[in-house]
């Protein structure tokens, strides 16, 4: 016989997690901008040695190839120090390239040791996980190219303030840098092949950048492959930027040519800048359909 007396056992109803709020939303993503802005900040603290290997490769460049080169061409004392001059603006953006570019070597290692997942999971906007990253490699390349214009004077660069200014170019530069790496960094799942792509692309911008050598006036298709390097309008907004920096050795002007007009800086800055952007967003777009 069957009891109809005991009621039924009743399960509670599934719990429906309200949609957050668009203010709550915002809130959250520039949490995880931060979070991820003091991370790179952190490593970069804790790495000494870091540190000190990421400048040691510029600052051999600006003392000893710039003396050999110097004394190859029988130059004499003045004509060294315009050297240096000319090659110090290279210098500082092979100081902002290296850390920029290992921010994209972290991301694929997150990605085989099973953090990045974790941060996939988060109730965050993926794209402001990118944002978070990039603008911690941004900070991680101007504190190197800070240290850098620190002995600026050993490059006959006098002490002003528009080394201020040319801080600010390094950061935009190195935003750019990091936002390429990052976006190789989601396309590329190996860290060896990472490490291939990004030895065999960057070593040539930068010598086609205009570091080494004026970047007007060049013959044929080098000339044009100048021209066509987004890194030569970095080197040229900040040679132009720091104090005597803007000429080359024989006192003519450096910079590109566009049919012989010579862009603003603001104008070679807006490329960078545009550069960055398109890569974060080809980035985001890609790391919105990782799983």
């Amino acid at each position: 016989m069957v009891r109809t007396d005991v009621p039924p056992q009743l399960t509670p109803p599934p719990r429906v997690e309200a949609p957050l709020r668009r203010r709550d939303r915002i809130a959250l993503d520039l949490r995880a901008v931060r979070v991820l802005w003091q991370r790179e900040v952190i490593r970069l603290g804790r790495s000494p040695l870091r540190i000190g290997m990421g400048l040691l490769t510029p600052l051999m460049f600006l003392l000893i190839l710039g003396t050999g080169l110097s004394s190859a061409a029988g130059t004499t004392a003045d004509g060294f120090k315009d050297f240096r001059t000319f090659l110090f603006p290279g210098v500082l953006l092979m100081a902002v390239q290296a850390p920029a570019m290992a921010v994209g070597t972290s991301i694929v290692w997150d990605r085989q040791a099973g953090f990045l997942r974790q941060m996939l999971v988060a109730p965050v906007r993926r794209g402001a996980l990118l944002v978070g990253i990039a603008l911690g490699g941004a900070t991680t390349g101007a504190a190197y190219g800070a240290l850098v214009l620190a002995v600026a004077g050993v490059a006959g660069i006098r002490y002003d303030l528009r080394l201020v200014l040319v801080l600010v170019e390094l950061a935009v530069t190195a935003l750019t840098f990091t936002a390429v790496a990052v976006c190789c960094a989601v396309c590329i799942k190996r860290i060896e092949s990472f490490q291939v792509v990004v030895s065999l692309s960057m070593m040539p911008l930068l010598f086609l950048s205009g570091a080494m050598f004026p970047a007007g006036g060049l013959p044929g298709w080098l000339g044009g492959a100048v021209l066509a390097n987004p890194l030569t309008y970095a080197v040229d907004a900040i040679r132009r930027t720091l104090p005597g920096g803007g000429p080359d050795l024989e006192g003519r002007a450096s910079g590109p040519q566009w049919w012989g007009w010579t862009p603003p800086v603001a104008l070679e800055l807006g490329l960078i800048v545009l550069m960055a952007l398109t890569a974060l967003a080809v980035a985001a777009h890609r790391f919105s359909r990782t799983g």
